[in-house]
């Protein structure tokens, strides 16, 4: 696969991600947990039909002698497939969004530290800027009684950050193949079992149903499954600062999906995201020594 592919199915991954906070405004009885337990159930059944289809049953025994790595990466995603969902509940879209920006500060310091990736000067300045914008685009929006909201999605860049930086390990041992897309039904069946009982009774209309089981296929099975591939074609920084185009996306959601107009402060904090997100790849196609992924 060659970088420009797969920097396009990363900005795909992304724009499909986006779409959680505009089709939860539109649910009529479920809440909280419950829209957490719905997605993930949604999720863990689209992906045990996939995954079967592609390994057959051998899928089964895989995750029964699966490592310590794909367990790791299991949790990781239960944790975003929890939080989030639940922040969005708790707090505005823009609030929840702001927090996981932090994500590739994140995924940047741990693949130093622990997996000693040297990052460009370009990457960071492409943080620092990008970061800007987002705080930029809605530093006047968190009101009170955010903090709850603000807080649980702080889980989602940091285990975020951890699974990308095991997926990263995992893809660059060349002693053994892991196959980590199982990991990502262990984080399914996991959210779905832990948020079930606090979801208790089920209020969700069949019009809830059908939205939630497009949050589950569509939202999450497959951008989930897409980046675990695109795990061993870019380097986690990357990935993660390319995820920070689900900020532009949600906003564009919510305007078109929802009425929410943009301020000014938005449109000129997406100017500098996507400003960040360009200038970083136009750089590392400019250094001919070194392929683009290698950031």
């Amino acid at each position: 696969m060659t970088h420009r592919r797969a920097v396009a199915l990363m900005i795909l991954v992304t724009l499909l991600w986006s779409m959680a906070g505009v089709v939860t405004r539109h649910l009529d009885a479920a809440r909280s947990f419950e829209v957490t337990f719905w997605r993930s159930a949604f999720n863990a059944l689209a992906l045990i039909v996939v995954l079967t289809w592609w390994r057959g049953f051998g899928l089964w025994r895989g995750l029964l002698s699966a490592g310590r790595a794909v367990w790791i990466s299991g949790v990781c995603w239960a944790v975003m497939y929890t939080a989030f969902m639940v922040a969005l509940t708790l707090t505005s879209v823009a609030n929840v969004l702001v927090t996981m920006a932090i994500a590739p500060l994140l995924t940047a310091l741990l693949s130093r530290f622990l997996l000693g990736h040297r990052l460009p000067a370009r990457t960071w300045l492409a943080i620092v800027v990008a970061g800007a914008g987002i705080g930029w685009m809605f530093g006047n929006q968190a009101g009170e009684g955010a903090l709850l909201g603000s807080l649980v999605a702080c889980a989602v860049p940091l285990a975020g950050a951890v699974n990308l930086t095991v997926l990263q390990k995992v893809g660059k041992d060349a002693t053994v193949a892991v196959d980590m897309l199982p990991a990502v039904l262990i984080g399914a069946v996991l959210s779905a079992a832990l948020t079930l009982p606090l979801a208790w009774p089920l209020q969700a209309s069949g019009h809830d149903l059908s939205l939630l089981a497009l949050l589950g296929v569509v939202q999450l099975a497959v951008p989930c499954l897409l980046m675990v591939r695109l795990t061993r074609e870019l380097p986690a920084p990357e990935i993660s600062l390319l995820t920070l185009l689900e900020v532009i996306f949600g906003v564009a959601w919510a305007w078109l999906g929802a009425g929410e107009t943009p301020t000014a402060s938005v449109l000129l904090g997406g100017g500098l995201v996507l400003a960040a997100l360009v200038g970083n790849e136009l750089l590392a196609r400019r250094q001919p020594g070194l392929r683009p992924a290698a950031g």
